[in-house]
């Protein structure tokens, strides 16, 4: 099904949003809800085993028994992984391969964290902390592209000022740049364009579900914005960090000069 880019804030009802639309959290808040939503989860499954245990061991009596063993497995290998996404964000080296990290399980984690922090109305800040520790792990994986290979994507709600420095970058790095209105076409431009990564730049409803279909695929870097006017107008956006990211993802990485660019001039 095809999303339009901030459908997420349809329930929006016109009021200022906290501290101006910036929801920068610490990554902590979101391992706590991680460790949470693994709580609830198997506590979850734990009381519908509970439930129904009597009348699955009239099927075959060793079976309540082994399905608790499996839970507690589950469980333990769900606490130990949330352990090595901790133990490689504080450590500052990546533990496990991408596939099993923030390419894998990490973007579903991700995503059953949201629904939870949803109930207790703390949705933004958990999402920002969740794309900051992927961002960090996804960082540290040192890749580099060519500038043909890079594509950034950026929606139709920025401000003008952010909108020109995106552009100002996109032209010095001579990387191609997306106006992204929905998600159809996000997806398209990726499939006809083939970049070998993505610096994708939205809110962090929306960068959420981007991630979640796009991240296992090819590489992203997710940057999130700020919102002082509210969702889907005029939004900011940290241009230091954009460049970072689309000069360390570019071979070579230095901008090249305006006669460089344009030999004639």
């Amino acid at each position: 099904m095809d999303r339009r880019l901030g459908h997420e804030w349809d329930e929006w009802n016109g009021r200022p949003l906290p501290r101006g639309g910036d929801f920068s959290a610490a990554p902590g808040l979101f391992f706590r809800f991680a460790a949470l939503t693994i709580v609830a989860a198997t506590a979850v499954v734990a009381l519908l085993l509970y439930l129904i245990g009597p009348r699955l061991g009239t099927l075959w009596s060793p079976l309540p028994k082994a399905l608790w063993i499996t839970l507690l497995a589950l469980a333990g290998l769900k606490t130990l992984y949330l352990g090595l996404l901790a133990g490689s964000y504080y450590g500052g080296r990546n533990l496990l391969p991408e596939r099993l990290m923030e390419r894998g399980p990490y973007l579903q984690l991700m995503n059953y964290t949201s629904l939870l922090a949803r109930a207790f109305g703390t949705r933004d800040w958990v999402e920002h902390a969740a794309i900051d520790v992927y961002n960090t792990l996804a960082e540290r994986r040192g890749r580099r592209v060519g500038k043909g290979e890079l594509l950034v994507l950026i929606p139709r709600c920025l401000s003008k000022q952010a909108l020109d420095g995106v552009l100002e970058i996109a032209g010095r790095y001579e990387v191609p740049v997306f106006v992204a209105t929905r998600g159809q076409l996000a997806r398209r431009v990726i499939r006809e364009r083939r970049p070998r990564a993505v610096v994708a730049v939205a809110c962090e409803r929306d960068m959420m579900t981007g991630l979640r279909d796009v991240a296992g695929k090819l590489p992203v870097l997710g940057l999130t914005m700020q919102l002082p006017n509210g969702p889907c107008r005029d939004a900011s956006i940290d241009l230091t960090q954009m460049e970072k990211w689309v000069q360390g993802l570019v071979s070579g990485g230095g901008p090249q000069s305006k006669s460089q660019r344009n030999p004639t001039a």
